[in-house]
């Protein structure tokens, strides 16, 4: 142990100690994972639950309560006599995962916060470190795991090409800068607080996520129909494809023709919008991405800008653009995916879009569809940018309670 110089930006006025440093295999210890694929787990049946490391990085907590996470179970017909008492997951064991394709998320870890009745194995890729003492307060430790202190360490250890691992003997190597237990204590306390306000953000985005996605289905199937101001049916809708109601052409450009200070939008296949120095479009258009990990996702814009050559642009519409927006959103990557030949990668041919079939309410109709749709838009976009300030907020804390 040695005494860390730097002090955190921001601490509990009645702490002032300096932080201890301590290699990670001073305090804590390995204890022995399994090796069983996901070929071996299940969603249904079993007694005992094992953490897979995939799971460590899309969707498991950083603080791991087994009751609110959805961890598959060992089949019924592994044996797992041999598996010592010892080597179950404990409360304040980090789970570790030892593989990765990128460096952001080498060596990522979740903490065990709760157990009651569950027993818990971690597998395959997978690291249990176990606190030696009681030197690591309970909810702490995956905190500490997150500082830019902890995972540039770990980025520099890690070794490999297209996959990242990271070794027990390189992982022992990592200093940990430690307060005194009770400040630890307060520390995992309020950034508690601050986790459970960003988990209720997100709640709330789901569920209005959800309700949107239900009432489209209803919109759409007719299921729900809107009236006129004089609370009297409106005519049937008319079925048309999108060729007949719009223009649709491609961008001509490479992706690399973007100018980081450009003064027009240059939409990609890319959710993220681009800069570029010439415009090509001046018009009110959807942009669809027409291939890669994004195929069909939409963007809207009203005025000057540029497009790549895969993506769509769609223009001169004859119906609101905003209720074929909220159409495509619901239904179009529906379409790409019906079109994918077995083990081809989905895209977009022009086909695609202008044969694409669609019923047309009359154009009041369109305006009260796409209006209420749009407002739930509006208020999700709240939510996210809610949930990106709190986020932001956290990552500050992170950077200033720690060294």
């Amino acid at each position: 142990m040695k005494e860390q110089k730097k002090v955190p930006e921001l601490r509990f006025p009645e702490f002032c100690k300096r932080l201890s440093l301590f290699n990670f295999d001073e305090v804590y210890s390995f204890v022995q994972t399994n090796s069983l694929s996901r070929s071996k787990l299940n969603y249904e049946i079993g007694n005992i639950k094992n953490i897979h490391y995939g799971d460590i990085h899309t969707k498991f907590h950083h603080h791991f309560d087994a009751y609110n996470e959805d961890v598959p179970f060992v089949n019924p017909d592994v044996d797992l006599t041999n598996v010592s008492k010892e080597n179950y997951c404990r409360v304040g064991d980090l789970i570790i995962a030892d593989a990765s394709e990128d460096y952001k998320d080498i060596g990522k870890a979740i903490e065990i916060i709760k157990l009651a009745e569950h027993k818990v194995l971690a597998g395959l890729h997978t690291y249990i470190a176990r606190s030696k003492k009681r030197q690591v307060a309970i909810g702490f430790g995956a905190l500490l795991m997150q500082t830019f202190f902890i995972r540039r360490q770990i980025m520099r250890y890690a070794t490999g090409a297209s996959v990242l691992g990271i070794s027990k003997g390189n992982l022992s190597k990592i200093e940990l800068a430690l307060p005194q237990l009770e400040e630890q204590e307060k520390i995992a306390e309020f950034l508690s607080v601050v986790d459970l306000k960003l988990e209720k953000l997100k709640e709330k985005k789901e569920l209005l996520e959800d309700y949107k996605k239900g009432v489209m289905q209803k919109i759409f199937s007719q299921e729900i129909r809107f009236k006129d101001d004089n609370g009297n049916d409106y005519p049937d809708w008319e079925k048309k494809k999108m060729g007949q109601v719009c223009d649709i052409t491609t961008g001509s450009l490479d992706a690399n023709a973007m100018a980081e200070n450009g003064q027009y939008p240059f939409f990609t296949c890319a959710r993220e919008v681009y800069k570029i120095d010439i415009a090509a479009f001046d018009t009110e258009a959807l942009l669809i991405s027409g291939n890669g990990a994004n195929v069909g996702y939409i963007h809207y814009y009203n005025g000057q800008f540029n497009a790549y050559q895969r993506t769509y642009v769609l223009s001169s519409f004859k119906q609101s653009i905003q209720f074929i927006k909220q159409y495509l959103c619901k239904n179009l990557r529906k379409r790409i995916f019906s079109e994918v030949k077995e083990g081809n990668t989905p895209y977009i041919v022009k086909s695609t879009l202008s044969e694409m079939p669609i019923s047309f309410p009359p154009a009041y109709e369109q305006q009260k569809i796409a209006d209420f749709l749009s407002s739930i838009d509006e208020k999700i976009e709240k939510l996210s940018d809610q949930i990106e300030q709190a986020e932001q907020f956290k990552k500050g804390l992170l950077q200033k309670m720690f060294v």
